[in-house]
């Protein structure tokens, strides 16, 4: 399995994963499909699916173009407001891709339909990925936007059940904001200092930081650590959803009091990953 980090839009990723035997390929969050295209061309593999993790515009717009290009493309997800879907997963459901097991797992919080994704081979040495949309992401979450705290923490937790080798692919570079406010929650981790010192390096060579392993983020995510008492000192909440909710809140007031920051620029061509690589290569 390799996966393909496309960086698009603002500081969105969409996603191509490859079986390397069969040359079957699936891509996740297709917001600009034409490169996504150029990229499918280059690696001479066939597209069969689109797992979308959640509606919103910037993970689901290129839908009904690549529909349109590639007519009998499967496009999945858990939202019936995902544009062009074919089919409506359900939670737990499996799906396979060649030797690509996907396992479909609804966190709802960012949205109510959000569907994350755990993909692994058999008898593969490679780890497994997680593609995880809105719901986690590197050092943090989405925002709560159609969902209570007491969901978003569930989903959380259940990701968090996953091996910690898993490759964490998220759906934003935000990494470095979500260091910034877990440096305020935890200013004695030394885990949260040297994930950040390393995130402001990867900025500066304009690279992404993206994958994880949910090992790491367990380290350093303070939305996955909310049983840990510097975290629910932090917040003044001792159940762990309570603290998830001041920790979102927190974050929200954090974010309005920072200086606007410049986007990281994205790179023009797609950057991939090998599972088991630290660092991009062609």
């Amino acid at each position: 399995m390799k996966v393909k980090v496309i960086p698009v839009l603002e500081d969105n990723y969409m996603y191509l994963v490859i079986e390397e035997l069969t040359r079957e390929a699936v891509a996740v969050d297709v917001a600009v499909p034409k490169r996504l295209l150029e990229i499918v061309g280059r690696e001479g593999v066939s597209l069969t699916a689109v797992l979308t993790t959640h509606h919103h515009w910037d993970h689901a717009r290129g839908n009904p173009e690549l529909a349109r290009l590639r007519p009998g493309l499967a496009v999945l997800g858990a939202d019936e407001r995902i544009f062009s879907l074919t089919r409506r997963l359900a939670h737990g459901e499996e799906l396979r891709f060649g030797a690509i097991h996907v396992r479909c797992l609804l966190t709802p919080g960012h949205t109510s339909g959000h569907m994350s994704y755990f993909l692994w081979e058999d008898d593969c040495p490679d780890p497994p990925a997680l593609f995880s949309g809105d719901a986690l992401s590197v050092a943090g979450c989405g925002s709560c936007l159609e969902g209570s705290a007491q969901q978003m923490y569930q989903s959380l937790a259940e990701l968090g059940t996953l091996p910690p080798e898993t490759k964490v692919f998220c759906g934003h570079e935000h990494t470095l904001s979500n260091l910034e406010f877990a440096q305020k929650v935890e200013p004695c981790n030394d885990h949260v200092r040297a994930k950040l010192s390393w995130a402001k390096k990867r900025d500066e060579d304009d690279m992404p930081t993206v994958p994880s392993t949910l090992g790491e983020e367990r380290l350093y995510n303070p939305f996955l650590r909310v049983a840990e008492e510097p975290v629910r000192k932090f917040t003044g909440k001792a159940v762990p959803a309570d603290v998830l909710e001041a920790l979102c809140k927190e974050r929200a007031r954090f974010e309005q009091a920072g200086e606007p920051r410049q986007p990281q620029a994205r790179a023009l061509l797609a950057l991939q990953w090998g599972l088991l690589s630290a660092a991009p290569h062609e």
